[in-house]
């Protein structure tokens, strides 16, 4: 099943995609979407050979937690949720915007908003989050335009680069995306 919105497309990975995902992924051992995506953790390399064999036998855990970002037929990112802790529904979701061209044109926020309607639509959940860092302004942007609040940060607690930063959650509940979803 695809999501479409005006601009922005979300469907499952399919077979054919595993090449460009590695490319974007691991094809440069430090890509500038990790310095944005919890670059405070490893990125470690996989080989194309090796991602595509993983990929192939988790294919259905793919597709059920996670989706690609396509805007004109382009790969542009991926998008997905994991839970939290699953016996409570407390779920978060994750993007990533692979293509630097892509970044600050509000696909990301569009693809996130497709997301979480889609989770709230089709998940048992009363709250949809995300969990990032105060390094990373546009994903903290996103979740702001889309209707999340600041729920926690704890201060301090990522170090990158020579500087301590703060770990951000944000989130939304049920009746708060009801009341502002676009109809």
């Amino acid at each position: 099943m695809k999501i479409i919105s005006q601009r922005v497309t979300l469907r499952k990975i399919e077979e054919r995609d595993l090449p460009i995902l590695w490319d974007y992924i691991y094809s440069d051992p430090s890509p500038e979407w990790k310095k944005w995506d919890a670059p405070y953790f490893e990125h470690k390399h996989l080989t194309r050979e090796e991602y595509i064999e993983s990929s192939i036998k988790n294919k259905s855990r793919s597709d059920e937690f996670q989706r690609i970002i396509e805007v004109d037929g382009a790969i542009i990112g991926t998008i997905g949720y994991y839970w939290e802790y699953e016996p409570t529904r407390w779920l978060e979701v994750g993007i990533v915007i692979y293509d630097p061209s892509y970044w600050n044109g509000g696909y990301g926020t569009e693809a996130l908003s497709l997301w979480v309607d889609h989770l709230f639509q089709t998940k048992e959940i009363g709250r949809v989050g995300i969990t990032t860092w105060s390094g990373n302004e546009r994903m903290m942007n996103a979740a702001k335009k889309i209707g999340m609040n600041l729920e926690g940060r704890m201060r301090k607690c990522r170090y990158y680069n020579g500087v301590y930063y703060d770990s951000i959650r944000m989130g939304m509940i049920r009746e708060e995306w009801e009341e502002q979803r676009p109809l």
